[in-house]
């Protein structure tokens, strides 16, 4: 059984930046332990990636809130979580979207060799780690993804503890439960 962490969008927009929350910030400690119990193990992180044009697409007539422009500080991960992501070898995918159908295809890979663990931290709870899970879960419905909520923050505590309850709904494992 081969163990894979994903950390997910932990950039400087989200934790503290232009949609940083309190929530988000209370949770680096947390994820950057994770990411240490994970050396030696497979560890992916994405990155929100958008353009210039991010107010003209549809996300950004949607959440009209320019973020994780690419090139910009926000767009960066967390100096912290990055050195942490360094340490143990992680690989960056950026992603224009809530989904990466890179990450999916990654695992699609990592399991024609061996059964598979997924384990989805980071942010937002209720929007990309939702969206990265059940994308994970729809290609690999015999993986075992669990999501770690001590390690996620959503837009609120609320749509939080919603993603969790539609991901559990979906056989996505909620840890310490």
């Amino acid at each position: 059984m081969k163990k894979v962490l994903v950390v997910v969008d932990m950039q400087n927009d989200f934790v503290d930046g232009a949609l940083g929350t309190k929530e988000a910030q209370a949770i680096v400690p947390a994820v950057i332990a994770k990411i240490k119990e994970y050396a030696g193990e497979t560890v992916y992180a994405t990155r929100d990636t958008h353009g210039e044009n991010y107010m003209e697409t549809s996300e950004g007539k949607h959440l009209p809130v320019p973020h994780c422009i690419k090139g910009t500080q926000g767009w960066e991960i967390r100096d912290d979580v990055a050195e942490a992501l360094k340490a143990v070898g992680a690989e960056i995918i950026d992603k224009p979207t809530f989904g990466s159908t890179v990450l999916a295809e990654k695992m699609v890979a990592l399991a024609k060799a061996d059964e598979l663990t997924i384990e989805l931290i980071g942010l937002c709870t209720d929007i990309c780690v939702a969206s990265n899970a059940l994308l994970l879960k729809a290609n690999l419905p015999e993986a075992v993804i669990k999501i770690d909520p001590a390690c996620c923050a959503g837009v609120t505590p609320e749509s939080h503890d919603a993603a969790l309850l539609t991901m559990k709904m979906c056989q996505i494992e909620i840890m310490n439960e």
